[in-house]
């Protein structure tokens, strides 16, 4: 039997047809991002079909890179949402890049696990020089240790499991059910916050109820009074307070909670402060931006996500804590098969990364990291958010300039939200109105943009994040909100004219009520 045919039937490839491969793949990488721009942004398939395109059953029979790359193109790809197109402008809008491609080729091709030092040196020494970088970049002190997880998600779970076992000694070995030395514990964020503290309070077992969202100013920040009465009524009612988490730059807004005053709390109460600054972290690399991360020094965990705002593609969260011993107490646990392997508490620069978290296995995910901050430098950085910010300036320009939009909150970042009124219609049909004008543009597949609610309204946002975003892609995106805006306001009902009475009318009233068709 050939080599081919011997490795084909072990289902890989000779190192020839692997070449041949690689450089195809590379050609159909680099057409999709030159050619990103011109395709529609949402996809028009139906629930089901890619299923469908792919097949019910897993084939007995290898398939040939040929018929695989044909399903890709025409079923695979079909049905993709193109999140690094440059107006795809919801959520926090990410980007590909260059360097960050060819560092995943190779953390794919290298396929390490960088759950120890031994096993992994250079993934483990990258990932501390990365995660020192980053920390650097925003102005963190160096009293902060971090660990690389894949979300911020990930991180706020692994920050308040630090908290918890500070508050509550032995949950680890012993649990919470079934003892009554355990208060009910309580964390506390704003109305504001992102949804990951209640889904970290389930998987904690802390339960969703012991959320507790505080509400917010006219700015939509954090109301610090509101948060002491909140802590000071559990207090009298024996529950625990556990941790705060504050926001620098929340999910709809990008607004920045006070945490210096927040932390004044907190230092009062001896409660952990855990920072969610995901997204608004970034800002903090611009010098006229390090004001967004004031008082963050002082807290006891911040999480930063470079995914979101710092031009490396998903998934990459960094989490520091002032406490990383906490951390470990939690999860460092080395079995049998991986002394060998482990350094242990005496490891010295030595970190085995699987002691602070739930993972074992780890992605190489600090090499494309690596790659990005290098190619990119602390310059180049800073001029590409810095160019974002300015297209949030223009975009917040133009709704102000048109009749009917109006900014909900002045942006201080690169998030924009606005919303349209319809001349004369109540607070629903508006809703309505700017949830349609967002499926409208949406469907367009020119541009993309999600909604969120603000002070009980429904309201249109817009995050610039992607590096190939220019003002062309601004001026289409607006174009096509106010053309959306004028057909479906026109689509409305109309109120019928008013009758006018006439000589042989009867009745006390001259003129009937309007009544809409």
């Amino acid at each position: 039997m050939s080599e081919s045919r011997a490795l084909a039937s072990l289902g890989d490839m000779p190192a020839a047809e692997l070449r041949a491969e690689l450089h195809r793949m590379a050609e159909l990488v680099a057409d999709y991002r030159e050619s990103i721009a011109a395709r529609a942004i949402s996809p028009t398939v139906a629930p089901g079909d890619v299923t469908a395109g792919l097949g019910s059953s897993m084939p007995d029979e290898p398939a040939p890179m040929a018929a695989i790359r044909a399903d890709l193109d025409a079923v695979v790809m079909p049905g993709i949402v193109h999140w690094g197109h440059p107006a795809f402008l919801g959520y926090f809008g990410s980007t590909s890049n260059g360097p960050a491609l060819l560092g995943e080729i190779a953390a794919a091709a290298l396929n390490v696990s960088a759950m120890t030092w031994r096993t992994s040196p250079a993934a483990t020494e990258l990932e501390t020089v990365v995660l020192r970088w980053i920390r650097e970049l925003v102005g963190l002190p160096t009293s902060f240790t971090g660990i690389v997880y894949d979300t911020a998600s990930i991180g706020v779970l692994h920050a308040l499991a630090a908290a918890r076992e500070q508050v509550a000694p032995g949950v680890r070995g012993r649990g919470i059910a079934g003892r009554d030395d355990v208060p009910v514990l309580r964390v506390y964020a704003s109305e504001q916050a992102h949804s990951s503290l209640e889904k970290a309070m389930i998987v904690l077992g802390l339960g969703e109820e012991n959320a507790v969202r505080v509400r917010t100013d006219d700015r939509f920040r954090l109301d610090v009074e509101s948060l002491r009465e909140a802590i000071a009524d559990d207090r009298r009612r024996g529950y625990r307070p556990l941790a705060v988490i504050a926001t620098v730059g929340t999910t709809s807004s990008a607004s920045v909670d006070p945490v210096p005053a927040i932390m004044d709390l907190c230092e009062r109460e001896r409660i952990w402060l855990h920072v969610d600054a995901a997204y608004g972290g970034a800002m903090a690399v611009l010098p006229e931006g390090r004001v967004v991360m004031d008082g963050v020094e002082r807290a006891d965990s911040v999480v930063i996500n470079p995914h979101k705002w710092l031009f490396v593609p998903l998934d990459f969260s960094a989490l520091y804590t002032r406490h990383p011993e906490s951390l470990r107490a939690v999860f460092a646990l080395t079995p049998e098969y991986l002394r060998g392997d482990a350094a242990g508490e005496d490891g010295g620069a030595a970190i085995d990364y699987m002691d602070y978290g739930i993972q074992l296995g780890r992605r190489f995910r600090a090499l494309k990291a690596w790659m990005v901050l290098r190619a990119f430098g602390r310059s180049g950085i800073e001029s590409r958010l810095r160019e974002h910010v300015r297209l949030a300036g223009v975009l917040a320009a133009m709704v102000e300039g048109e009749p009917g939009f109006a900014l909900v909150v002045r942006p201080s970042m690169s998030v924009v939200c606005f919303h349209y009124r319809g001349a004369g219609a109540d607070d629903a049909t508006n809703d309505w109105l700017n949830e349609a004008i967002v499926e409208a543009v949406n469907r367009s597949g020119v541009a993309y943009l999600t909604h969120t609610r603000l002070r009980g309204r429904l309201v249109m946002r817009v995050g610039f994040g992607n590096v190939l975003t220019t003002e062309e892609h601004v001026r289409t995106l607006w174009a096509t909100v106010v053309e959306s805006s004028n057909l479906l306001v026109q689509s409305l009902p109309r109120p019928r004219p008013c009758p006018i009475a006439g000589p042989n009318d009867s009745g006390s009233s001259a003129m009937g009520k309007a009544r809409a068709t």
